[in-house]
């Protein structure tokens, strides 16, 4: 209806300012009735234009053959094909799309022994089967088409800008979850181990390596990690969740 008035208002003489807000909201609105279909057409692209920029290890890299050893087996997530591929690069981090892509940074697994990487792994793919990773890309492309108001009433989601595409993927990224959606994803994390025949105590480790690492400051290369775990709930009582569960099953 604003978009109406707005035409009503003057369309031959309207100045650039309001012809940008005119497309914002035309945008917004789009975003507004966004389909599963444009959202994974979205995450697509994302996930094509970050296996370009970063460095991927081939097939008969270290780091390829170790990451392809501890997820063999682990093919899906409540339907979700998974993928995994390496990232070569000093940086400490991970992380898991809608369409479960998992990248995974060879300078996490320097950090990390196989049972705290798998952990690490664990949660991120309970974010993706939980389908909380595809509400925080929804909600990435909402807060796009609010704040960018340069775009046209021609453009469509499945051709996004470099640039805009890039945005999105870093506010989809580092979102953070709630207490509960962190919760949830440890759970999952715990059950999709124990279901693929992996020691489900690995969620504790990883959880344990990580409260040792949040303690180093000044180191640039664990930014992005922690600010995805080091929120809430806490460490310690992520920890005493796995060691409970652990204990009882029989794992410690």
């Amino acid at each position: 209806m604003l978009c109406v008035m707005l035409l009503g208002c003057s369309t031959a003489t309207a100045s650039p300012d309001w012809l940008r807000l005119l497309s914002g909201l035309v945008k917004a609105g789009e975003a507004a009735t966004l389909t599963d279909e444009d959202l994974a057409e979205i995450v697509g692209q994302a996930v094509e234009q970050m296996d370009e920029e970063n460095k991927v290890a081939g097939k008969s890299n270290a780091y390829t053959k170790r990451l392809k050893r501890l997820t063999d087996g682990m093919t899906d997530a409540d339907g979700i094909a998974l993928n995994f591929k390496v990232y070569l690069t000093s940086e400490a981090n991970a992380f898991a799309c809608p369409d479960g892509s998992v990248r995974v940074y060879s300078g996490l697994m320097d950090m990390l022994t196989d049972n705290e990487l798998l952990g690490v792994i664990g949660h991120e793919i309970g974010h993706v089967a939980l389908r909380h990773s595809k509400k925080a890309w929804r909600s990435a492309l909402l807060r796009s088409a609010a704040s960018d108001l340069i775009g046209s009433a021609s453009d469509t989601w499945a051709a996004l800008s470099d640039s805009m595409l890039g945005d999105i993927t870093s506010v989809a990224l580092t979102a953070k979850h709630s207490r509960y959606h962190e919760t949830q994803a440890d759970d999952y994390g715990y059950d999709f181990l124990k279901a693929h025949g992996k020691n489900p105590w690995a969620m504790g480790e990883a959880f344990k390596k990580l409260k040792s690492l949040s303690k180093r400051t000044g180191d640039k290369r664990l930014e992005k990690l922690l600010q995805l775990f080091a929120d809430h709930p806490d460490f310690d009582e992520r920890i005493e969740h796995m060691r409970k569960r652990a204990k009882s099953d029989g794992y410690l």
